[in-house]
């Protein structure tokens, strides 16, 4: 494909608006439409470029090549499948859609249809975690604490599927030998919805995750910790900052632990995400965080819940 790839943001809320900023100035990219139900959101995503503004997002049949969705989770189903439907690739946020059946759907349209399906989970686009990633071999215990302050997004779904989430697809890029159990509990606080919550996950190979979020937090945390045997590994996603410690056995002398600060070239993870996504398109490769990684998300945050609500059946 030599031809600038048409491409539309449907959503252009808290997050959307940064998919349209960054697609706007994404190289190979024709940034054709921000849609909002909100007329005054998509105008002032289109602003400073020559992209439309629209209020139905069915008014882009037929011209775009490609859309990334940022509408309410509830909502993914109906307008992604739209599209897939027709041959038009897409980037839905996460998680991917409401249920697993949702999910599925979606798979399945994508794949009658061969359009490309991706799922935004940015962290793994982060340029720390992107670089620990090929040195977590075999984990034995993770540590994820991920906290930032009540949002004024998002609260049509749980702290779960909302941020944990993010955690468990770099986790399930980790160790893929299975989930074998989950424990888990969780809280709301502030909303009707829990707003806080540990898990405890243990995998087929015996690693054990154990994974924090909350959106009530003065402090914004997101760091994650790899212990496996013979090395440690610390991620501090929002720095953008990674920390590597190997045990060096020499002979003759006594093990002494080497490593420290690893460089990294920070960049923004949106913007390598929508990158990969058009690179995908266009080389007809699969992207990184593809529709079945999202749907295995979907699954684990969804085993999470439910061990949450039998946590909360179980004390009442």
């Amino acid at each position: 494909m030599s031809a600038p790839l048409r491409v539309a943001t449907i959503g252009v809320g808290h997050l959307g608006r940064h998919h349209a900023r960054l697609l706007a100035g994404l190289a190979g990219v024709q940034f054709v439409a921000a849609v909002d139900l909100l007329a005054e959101r998509a105008q002032a995503a289109v602003a400073g470029t020559s992209a439309e503004a629209l209020t139905d997002y069915r008014a882009l049949f037929g011209r775009v090549d490609a859309v990334t969705i940022a509408v309410p989770t509830v909502d993914h189903l109906r307008v992604a499948r739209e599209f897939l439907e027709r041959g038009v690739h897409v980037l839905v946020e996460k998680p991917m859609a409401a249920s697993l059946a949702e999910a599925d759907a979606l798979l399945a349209a994508a794949g009658a249809s061969g359009a490309t399906l991706a799922v935004g989970h940015t962290e793994r686009f982060n340029p720390a975690i992107a670089a620990a990633l090929p040195d977590l071999r075999a984990p034995r215990f993770i540590e994820v604490h991920r906290l930032s302050g009540f949002p004024e997004r998002s609260l049509d779904i749980d702290v779960v599927f909302d941020v944990m989430i993010h955690d468990l697809d770099v986790i399930l890029a980790v160790d893929s030998s299975g989930v074998a159990a989950v424990e888990a509990i969780g809280v709301p606080v502030l909303t009707d919805k829990v707003d806080i919550a540990n898990a405890r996950i243990t995998f087929a190979s015996g690693c054990i995750a154990n994974v924090t979020a909350s959106r009530i937090s003065r402090d914004k945390i997101r760091k994650i910790r790899c212990f496996q045997p013979q090395m440690y590994v610390s991620v501090d996603a929002a720095a953008q900052e990674l920390e590597v410690w190997r045990l060096e056995r020499r002979e003759g002398e006594r093990p002494a632990i080497q490593g420290g600060p690893v460089p990294i070239a920070k960049d923004e993870p949106l913007r390598l995400e929508l990158a990969d996504f058009v690179e995908a398109i266009r080389t007809r490769r699969r992207p990184r965080v593809d529709g079945e990684a999202g749907r295995q998300a979907l699954a684990l945050a969804t085993q999470v819940a439910d061990a949450i609500g039998r946590g909360s059946r179980a004390g009442s």
